[in-house]
């Protein structure tokens, strides 16, 4: 393990990133009521983020991968399911 220098953001960078996704998606937007409200919330973004979240670098594909194989599915079979109150949105393909 190497320590980073303190207030230097370049030195960790993908820790920089993520902690900058997190609030700009879901603190910034939430009034937290407290710590279990707060750990609840950071949770969720979390799961969204390594598992729900499509990405570019990765094909439109999330980056913890399911173990599903991909199914076919036409417009009217995705659902939305909302998150955090509506604040993230995830759409999954309805199961046949």
């Amino acid at each position: 393990m190497i320590p980073t220098p303190i207030r230097a953001p370049n030195a960790n960078a993908y820790a920089e990133r993520v902690l900058e996704t997190v609030r700009a998606e879901c603190t910034d937007w939430t009034m937290i009521l407290g710590r279990r409200h707060l750990d609840r919330t950071l949770r969720t973004c979390a799961e969204h983020y390594n598992r729900g979240r499509p990405d570019r670098a990765l094909a439109l594909a999330t980056p913890v991968a399911k173990d599903e194989a991909p199914i076919t599915v036409g417009p009217r079979d995705v659902r939305r399911q909302d998150l955090l109150g509506g604040l993230i949105h995830e759409c999954h393909g309805r199961a046949a």
